[in-house]
């Protein structure tokens, strides 16, 4: 889930604005580090970490520490090179790591065992890990394919609700979708695929889908702001797909930000198509600030950010009784039925899967 930054900040005005990549001071002052007693606490996170100034800067005077970030790229990356600086880690926490990845990560030591103040309030179905608690569950949201509802509309075309619809001749060179090898939503978009149809199926529904002229982009923001007709940026591109893979918190994104706001979004989830992504925060092996650490990971149940996150980063709270904003709840509430998957099953086979996939599809 690493384009959410890049969403808020490219739907309502049809530009491209990357975020940089590097530290800042999340809202408040400087530190030189982590050391031992030090009153910094350092995050490490991707590049879409995002936190209303008031709400951290509560957490700051309540605890007494100054939050450094430190943002590494998209998730994968971060990922990586967290794994790879693990003995002499950048920071205390590390903010992103998804069910996609979640594995390796757990495999290569990143995170020491802390069970959050609060856990206890987590849904049951983001609770992994629960004998050792390495990781806390932080968000969710779902990949899913979106539609431009004007597009449907003129065409008198009824939009797609399921997997099994995207191949059918009717929505024939309509779809565009991301590389599974580059991009976040592309990943879980071949992992909802492979959730549905199975190791022996999956292969043979993108042979399907290539056939019906499926299109795939390196990444989101040129899929969704270059390539999908419905956003804000593709319609300034005179973009000519209908469908893309992205979000089910894309529509209501398109009403929040929106000059002026629509009484409806101009987009829609197609709830057949979705892949449910959570994602976690852990205590990093070898943290030279465990106590501050261990206040931040708190920090991150409590209400105050759950209920802060919808509308900073467009996922949706993991803990019992966080509210979101209205504007979710009418246009992009959480899938009923979203296709999930182990993390030890991805984890067996992701690279396997993106390799034919590759293969399959790109060449």
């Amino acid at each position: 889930m690493n384009n959410k930054k890049l969403f808020a900040a490219v739907v309502g005005l049809g530009l491209v604005t990357l975020s940089a990549c590097g530290s800042s001071d999340g809202g408040g002052g400087s530190g030189s580090g982590s050391s031992s007693g030090s009153k910094t606490v350092t995050l490490v996170s991707h590049d879409s970490w995002a936190v209303s100034k008031s709400v951290l800067a509560d957490f700051e005077k309540k605890s007494g520490y100054k939050v450094k970030v430190l943002e590494d790229g998209d998730a994968g990356q971060a990922v990586n090179k967290a794994i790879l600086t693990k003995d002499n880690p950048q920071g205390d926490v590390f903010f992103g790591v998804d069910n996609t990845l979640l594995s390796r990560a757990l495999d290569n030591g990143l995170f020491q065992s802390y069970e959050a103040k609060g856990a206890d309030r987590i849904k049951a179905e983001y609770r992994v890990d629960q004998d050792k608690h390495r990781v806390t569950p932080i968000d969710s949201g779902d990949i899913c394919v979106n539609y431009d509802k004007a597009w449907f509309t003129a065409h008198k075309l009824q939009p797609p609700t399921s997997y099994d619809d995207l191949v059918k001749p009717a929505y024939k060179n309509l779809l565009v979708t991301e590389n599974a090898s580059t991009s976040s939503p592309g990943l879980g978009f071949l992992l909802g695929s492979a959730a549905k149809y199975g190791d022996d199926g999956w292969q043979d529904y993108w042979k399907k889908l290539k056939a019906n002229g499926v299109k795939v982009v390196d990444g989101w923001e040129q899929a969704y702001n270059e390539e999908f007709s419905g956003s804000a940026g593709g319609k300034k591109a005179k973009a000519d797909r209908p469908l893309v893979v992205s979000y089910a918190s894309s529509p209501p994104a398109e009403v929040i930000y929106a000059d002026p706001k629509p009484k409806t979004a101009p987009t829609g989830v197609a709830q057949g198509t979705c892949f449910r992504q959570i994602e976690y925060a852990g205590l990093l092996s070898n943290a030279k600030n465990t106590k501050g650490g261990k206040a931040f990971l708190d920090f991150l149940l409590t209400k105050e950010f759950q209920q802060d996150m919808p509308l900073n980063m467009f996922v949706y709270p993991v803990v019992d009784g966080a509210q979101v904003p209205a504007e979710f709840t009418e246009y992009g509430p959480q899938a009923k039925d979203p296709e999930t998957m182990d993390p030890a099953k991805i984890a067996d086979n992701r690279d396997d899967w993106v390799k034919s996939w590759t293969s399959l599809v790109l060449r």
